[in-house]
């Protein structure tokens, strides 16, 4: 008997002009809201201009510890009793990390996992109206936010589901003037986090329609708005492919893709869906032999054999795999040679990606020296 649980946002909005409803959502939840937005404020100033009351704090960069310790100052300053976040994954990641924290006190590295105490965050968050620019991460719909600590060469979480957004705001018009290189990481981004969660043990009837669904629309649309970033029909399907991503993730785990990402981008300093995407490949094969050789489910084998359908109208898993190497290729993502990791630094990498959190969802068991290969054969 299946059994199950499944969390998301209280409240999804999608479609192309939906940003129109921000005003009367964020008035339903609070009088004075702290905006967190992207390094561009300006780029999106008819959309904070419309909110009443309100606070902008720009996130420049990836955040970090400081980042988020500035953030939290900034909206207790404002008595901000909402937060909105408006932006790409790093930018709804420290809105509702912020949010947390206003509520339950203390330094980010208190609830941090890895590095910090890991305390559990047992208050609600502030309301957080999540409005994503980008279509890779799915963070209008997880439950937790990545924080980077560059003194420890990694990335990581807080995480609880008291973090999830309220509303999560998907408008595919706000990603059309994205540049080709953030549509390329952020869309392969979104199709592993379908895929690997399609893949996984954790899987369950809901994830699996939503994987199916991110899938399809991604491999209809994925090239297409790389070279026309104006199609606002491909732009929606990434949109729609990246929230059910998220919903994938937050509720069937992802694997070993994003084990490697965790400490690489640590270590790197690349895009997180440069990196995911230069791995899958690998990742992939080394899951599938692994079930042929019967180290895991042959319900492995079938799934990957779906996303070879699902992607290429072919259903062997080679087709998927293919299809894959040959769109990162095409959409200008290199291997990880080229963002700066050497055959010296493997080792590591491979301890700490066996370690990761995410790995715990693929659907093999894999060994540090497994990872070895993968990041071998990724170079």
């Amino acid at each position: 008997m299946e059994s199950f649980v499944f969390a998301t946002s209280a409240r999804i909005e999608f479609g192309a002009g939906r940003v129109a409803q921000l005003p009367q959502l964020v008035a339903g939840l609070g009088a004075r809201p702290l905006v967190v937005t992207g390094g561009r404020p300006q780029r999106l100033a008819a959309v904070t201009g419309s909110l009443t009351d309100s606070a902008v704090f720009a996130v420049a960069q990836e955040p970090t510890f400081d980042i988020a310790r500035a953030g939290l100052a900034a909206a207790l300053s404002h008595g901000a009793d909402v937060v909105v976040g408006l932006g790409g994954g790093s930018v709804l990641d420290t809105a509702k990390i912020i949010a947390a924290l206003a509520s339950n006190g203390g330094d980010p590295l208190d609830y941090a996992e890895v590095i910090g105490a890991g305390q559990p965050l047992s208050r609600p968050a502030l309301p957080v109206v999540a409005v994503p620019t980008t279509s890779g991460t799915g963070s209008e719909v997880t439950a937790n936010g990545v924080l980077a600590a560059p003194e420890h060469s990694v990335k990581v979480s807080l995480r609880s589901t008291t973090m999830l957004p309220r509303v999560a705001l998907v408008d595919p018009a706000l990603t059309l003037d994205l540049p080709p290189a953030v549509t390329a990481h952020s869309g392969l981004d979104a199709l592993v986090q379908c895929v690997e969660p399609f893949v996984t043990p954790f899987a369950n009837p809901l994830t699996d329609g939503f994987a199916r669904t991110g899938i399809a629309r991604s491999g209809r649309s994925l090239r297409r708005a790389y070279a026309d970033g104006s199609d606002l029909a491909a732009r929606t399907d990434l949109a729609l492919a990246s929230l059910l991503s998220g919903l994938c993730l937050a509720n069937a785990k992802l694997g070993a893709a994003h084990g490697i990402a965790a400490p690489a981008g640590g270590l790197l300093g690349a895009p997180h869906g440069a990196i995911t995407a230069a791995v899958m490949p690998a990742v992939c094969r080394h899951n599938l032999a692994a079930a042929r050789a019967g180290q895991a489910p042959r319900a492995v084998e079938e799934r990957y054999a779906e996303v070879g359908y699902l992607l290429t109208g072919r259903r062997t898993p080679e087709a998927g795999i293919e299809w894959f190497a040959q769109t990162a290729a095409l959409l200008g993502v290199e291997g990880l040679a080229s963002y700066g990791l050497t055959e010296a630094q493997i080792p590591a990498l491979a301890e700490a990606s066996a370690r990761s959190s995410s790995s715990k969802g693929n659907p093999v068991s894999l060994t540090p020296s497994d990872f070895e290969a993968i990041l071998t054969e990724s170079l």
